[in-house]
């Protein structure tokens, strides 16, 4: 997968996960989550970005991780939002499997980058 690939699938994760959260009730519950996700799950598309500019491996593996992070967070809220049925949505399935395969990438990248640096 090429840096290029791998940003268009962050923006896309970012609109969906927009999308979702817009359509979550506005109780306290769906409030607090809806305004979680949406923060967690657009910040990986824009660390990226600054992932792709990083000044050393290490500061690379660093920006990596926030985004590694930030996607196990939004793995999280949205399997909250799904067990507690906040959302009726067919497309919080499919955002869940898209979160898990980014977080197979980051992980695998994060762990690409260490050997390199390691060489």
């Amino acid at each position: 997968m090429t840096s290029n690939n791998l940003e268009e699938r962050l923006i896309d994760f970012a609109v969906k996960t927009i999308s979702l959260t817009a359509s979550i009730p506005k109780t306290t519950a769906g409030n607090h989550l809806s305004k979680q996700l949406c923060r967690s799950g657009i910040s990986p598309a824009l660390n990226y970005g600054e992932a792709q500019s990083a000044e050393s491996i290490s500061d690379f593996i660093h920006k990596m991780r926030i985004c590694l992070k930030e996607l196990r967070e939004s793995h999280v809220a949205i399997k909250i939002i799904l067990k507690s049925n906040l959302s009726k949505s067919e497309e919080i399935a499919l955002l869940f499997k898209e979160c898990n395969e980014l977080i197979s990438i980051f992980v695998a990248s994060i762990k690409t980058a260490q050997k390199r640096k390691i060489a």
